[in-house]
């Protein structure tokens, strides 16, 4: 087994390599004045299980080059198998033509990772699980639940809580949830009249006196959030936490997020997070790493990854 860090988060990587006690392969992975990206692998791989570790998040276009142009090179250093390890997938969020003449780049995506030469993919929380049927390899998508699950039960009673989905397409990852931690479950109603703009309509379910754990995959711009946490906090709600597995956060999200009625909010490191997110007193990371460790274990031994799961 090899592991091979793409630039996007190298700190995710190493724990992963530490998890599976084995070290990261030597590689340079660099850009060209022009801005042509560059990669070099220092190590012999022939024959070898390699898994690359890349997330496509911002700059996601380099970042895909990067995997893209790393995956090439394995390829034609003899790899026995290429897994793209991608923590958080990007261009998930468009997995259909949301109108004419629009693209599915999600699917392109898929087209060019099994073009490059990776025989499997891991991605974890797909913001669309069809996504999987884009790709002719092996697909695991790992969920990030059991993270959340360990820490919401550290947290919180059961007696006191409520799992709230932010929107009616969360229903199920949220639903799945409040049974593991014996919670009740509560819907907001919205309406997005356009792309990073969503207005709620509703509370489906009671939240006055609860903490209520809000259950998303993506928090972007953060405008989803932080008005279904004023919403909740409206209808007398005693906190509100947001557990979120892929902290995005593009501006003004940290601002949003800061002067919003969120208590905390909970996201996991699939995604570096910058300064700024660092130095939110409302924002707490969880580690994955533990968790796609020992999906890469389990690959490589040919052992069920989905009983992870069970």
């Amino acid at each position: 087994m090899k592991i091979v860090s793409g630039n996007s988060n190298a700190p995710l990587a190493r724990d992963i390599a530490k998890y599976l006690n084995v070290s990261l392969v030597e590689a340079t992975i660099k850009k060209f004045p022009d801005k042509e990206i560059f990669v070099e692998i220092q190590e012999n791989v022939r024959g070898e299980d390699v898994f690359v570790i890349q997330s496509t998040s911002f700059p996601a276009n380099d970042h895909v080059m990067e995997l893209l142009i790393t995956i090439d090179a394995l390829k034609r250093g003899s790899a026995k198998r290429i897994a793209a390890i991608m923590p958080y997938y990007g261009y998930a969020r468009q997995d259909r033509k949301s109108g004419p003449r629009t693209p599915i780049s999600a699917k392109l995506v898929a087209n060019l990772l099994m073009v490059a030469g990776a025989d499997r993919a891991l991605m974890v929380d797909l913001h669309a699980g069809q996504i999987q049927g884009f790709f002719d390899i092996p697909t695991d998508n790992l969920f990030a639940a059991p993270v959340f699950i360990d820490d919401i039960k550290k947290r919180f009673s059961d007696k006191d809580s409520v799992i709230v989905s932010p929107d009616v397409g969360g229903v199920v990852r949220a639903r799945a949830i409040a049974k593991r931690v014996d919670c009740d479950l509560a819907i907001i109603d919205k309406r997005r009249e356009k792309a990073s703009v969503s207005e709620v309509v509703n509370i489906i379910g009671e939240v006055s006196d609860k903490n209520c754990i809000l259950i998303d995959d993506i928090c972007d711009t953060a405008g989803t959030l932080t008005n279904a946490a004023k919403a909740l906090k409206n209808k007398n709600a005693k906190s509100v936490f947001a557990y979120i597995t892929h902290g995005v956060l593009s501006n003004p999200a940290i601002e949003r997020i800061n002067d919003s009625p969120i208590d905390k909010m909970i996201i996991t490191d699939s995604i570096l997070a910058r300064d700024d997110v660092k130095k939110s007193s409302k924002i707490e990371q969880l580690s994955i790493a533990p968790l796609i460790g020992e999906a890469i274990g389990r690959i490589t031994e040919n052992k069920s990854v989905s009983s992870l799961f069970a």
